[in-house]
């Protein structure tokens, strides 16, 4: 293990991933409990009092002179059923249009920024992959012009940003010869979604699954690698506990991956699920912590900050929950991890623990496998302040230069 400093024994609180403003333990507090279950009760009341139920007569006359025929007593209990008002019809029609022009107006922006962005050395471009669950999902390529491509690595961003943030560290990996594939998942830059809610981090393992199939296809014959980052990093060591995946994949590489995330108490456990079914898309103000530094750079946290692509406001209950259970399947089955892997984590990271990362270098099966921690850094590493985040990008290629090379010999 190469590190330059271990984790705090007493790390500051875990808080969630890339672009996330607040914790995994606020989610499922006393006080932010309290406010669930306010705005459950209003809900219900705005859901229930449309309803209006017939008042129902007892029908003594007989059909014909005799009992009512069988249809008719069919038609009867029919008429008995539950009735949904009228009125929430237009409404739902209302909000899935404010939806639909969301995401258009996120998926446009990000076609604009791929078409002008013209490179000499590097052609980029986007297209759209469609989930087996028929979803739309915005994905982009960078390829190096004029050199020989010998891999090809598939990048997945962090929680609320999108892959288009990381063009820059795409090119810098274009110019050692490797072509990268970047893909916005459910709920994220240019994809289909309401923006930063992800129902089933499930949904975004096999997209990535789906997605490094088409890849692979496409390109045979190169070593495929993996780069993620933050919950990012988690989806894929998820994707990677499938042997078919792992089998298929040359090496992993994970900046800050969000590994440690759990919560102090466990109640809030056996709650968050409960509130994730009820309460899926509610925004918890209690999560917040502002002034939570991912960068020491202040021109990449104003650029991140605001930029439209990226989700700046308050965490969605069931993305937290998502978030907490895969992570609790992640460190249940370190063990089965064989991927080779890079896992690079800045001490000062105080949105995802390096101690959860420790512990997946320990654990890990793989018997090719690094950590470097990295001493002051904080959550963004690949939007550290220079000459920090030149050192990163050069060890990323590093590492994925050095395996490249020993499939050729």
């Amino acid at each position: 293990m190469d590190a330059r400093q271990g984790p705090s024994a007493a790390a500051a609180t875990v808080m969630l991933t890339s672009g996330a403003s607040g914790r995994v333990n606020a989610l499922f507090s006393v006080k932010a409990i309290r406010s669930y279950v306010a705005h459950l009760c209003a809900i219900l009341l705005v859901v229930l009092l449309p309803f209006r139920f017939r008042k129902r007569s007892t029908v003594s006359s007989v059909v014909a002179g005799g009992e009512k025929g069988r249809d008719e007593r069919s038609m009867e209990g029919y008429r008995k059923g539950v009735r949904v008002p009228a009125s929430a019809l237009p409404l739902r029609a209302a909000v899935s249009a404010v939806l639909d022009q969301e995401v258009a107006a996120r998926r446009a922006l990000a076609k604009k920024r791929v078409v002008q962005d013209e490179d000499e050395v590097t052609r980029r471009e986007y297209a759209l992959f469609s989930t087996a669950r028929g979803d739309t999902l915005f994905t982009q390529t960078w390829t190096p012009v004029g050199s020989k491509i010998r891999g090809l690595v598939v990048l997945l961003h962090g929680l609320n940003e999108h892959c288009g943030r990381y063009s820059n560290f795409a090119k810098k990996l274009n110019a050692n010869g490797f072509k990268v594939f970047g893909m916005d998942w459910i709920g994220h830059g240019g994809s289909d979604g309401l923006h930063a809610y992800v129902h089933s981090l499930d949904d975004v393992v096999n997209d990535l699954k789906s997605y490094l199939n088409k890849v692979k296809a496409q390109n045979p014959g190169l070593p495929c690698f993996c780069f993620g980052h933050s919950t990012g990093g988690a989806i894929i060591l998820k994707a990677m506990l499938d042997p078919k995946v792992e089998a298929g994949t040359s090496g992993v590489v994970l900046t800050s991956p969000a590994v440690g995330v759990q919560p102090v108490n466990p109640i809030y456990t056996v709650m968050a699920p409960i509130l994730a079914f009820l309460l899926p898309r509610y925004q918890i103000r209690a999560a917040n912590k502002p002034g939570m530094p991912v960068s020491r750079d202040p021109e990449a946290l104003l650029a991140k900050y605001s930029d439209p692509l990226v989700y700046t406001g308050h965490i969605r209950v069931r993305t937290g929950y998502e978030i907490l259970r895969v992570t609790a399947h992640i460190q249940q089955n370190t063990g089965r991890l064989r991927v080779p892997f890079l896992v690079l984590h800045g001490t000062a990271d105080s949105v995802t623990d390096p101690g959860g990362s420790l512990k997946l270098y320990e654990e890990a099966s793989s018997t090719d496998k690094k950590i470097k921690l990295l001493d002051g850094h904080v959550h963004d590493l690949l939007f550290e302040p220079e000459p920090d985040r030149e050192a990163v990008t050069r060890e990323i290629i590093e590492w994925l230069t050095c395996r490249v090379e020993r499939q050729v010999t």
